[in-house]
């Protein structure tokens, strides 16, 4: 089971984390409540994990062609279907039991995230840049966190999930030229193989999109000068990541410029709190 849940590797909860703690500190001026803080988190754990179940049942035909996915357990043959749908459901009650915690406008938009998660893996059959709905399921937790805290929906919930898809567009970008080769082999969709020799221009692109919407948010809350420096010193990395991208990358160091967004995620809500009026020295 650990193996399904990728519980060594946690780079996806982290990002799936980072837009509804960035919703908590925006909503709650700076101060979020310690159990919403909680229940967002776990629930971040929860939703990641059994999106890659749901993943690698989606995909277990397709994994044990690929070199980097081939050891999976379902794709390995080391666990069955049956045993996965047990785990997924599971993890799916487990995550009901948390959003019961929440209030109604939350149980409602609950739904929706699951509704992503599930047919995220399929979309690289069906459409040429499944990131976007990545993108979107992740950001979905940023409008679910602000409806906790506040009953309602403000735009700069809305300004944080458009932040949050194009910033997995463009990371998720980076992570799919590990498997560029052996996607286009197999038939599999992805942004690296829409774009091609463009990725660099459509990585930096959608990195800018999303300093616009992060931006957009900022201003609406009334953020101060703290919060734009801290995003004028993320543009100068993302400045580096487009460069970087001209030049051949072996999968190794794509794997390693998608992983500097985890230290980006955390970085924007350090920013969004010292933003925020009243919540510095």
């Amino acid at each position: 089971m650990a193996d399904l849940i990728r519980l060594r590797n946690q780079s996806g909860t982290w990002l799936l984390m980072w837009p509804s703690l960035w919703a908590l500190i925006l909503a709650n001026q700076g101060r979020p409540p310690l159990w919403l803080v909680c229940v967002f988190a776990l629930g971040s754990f929860v939703m990641r994990s059994l999106g890659v179940v749901i993943n690698d049942v989606a995909d277990r035909d397709f994994d044990k062609h690929v070199a980097r996915t081939s050891h999976r357990p379902l794709a390995a043959g080391r666990l069955t279907l049956g045993h996965a749908l047990v785990v997924a459901l599971g993890l799916a009650l487990i995550a009901a039991g948390l959003v019961s915690t929440l209030n109604w406008l939350t149980i409602c938009l609950s739904p929706i995230a699951l509704f992503l998660a599930s047919i995220y893996p399929f979309c690289k059959r069906w459409i040429h840049m499944p990131q976007a709905v990545l993108g979107v399921a992740f950001g979905w937790g940023a409008i679910m966190a602000w409806a906790a805290s506040r009953a309602t929906i403000d735009p700069q919930a809305w300004w944080l999930l458009g932040a949050t898809t194009c910033w997995a567009i463009a990371y998720d970008t980076i992570y799919a030229l590990q498997d560029r080769e052996d996607d286009q082999r197999i038939g599999v969709k992805s942004s690296a193989l829409l774009f091609g020799p463009r990725v660099p221009l459509a990585v930096g692109l959608f990195l800018t999109g999303m300093m616009g919407c992060l931006l957009a948010a900022g201003y609406l809350s009334g953020l101060g000068m703290g919060y734009y420096l801290m995003l004028a010193l993320l543009g100068g990395i993302f400045l580096g990541q487009v460069r970087r991208l001209r030049f051949p990358i072996a999968p190794h160091a794509a794997f390693g410029m998608f992983y500097q967004h985890v230290y980006v995620g955390a970085a924007i809500l350090i920013a969004l709190w010292i933003g925020t009026p009243g919540t510095t020295p």
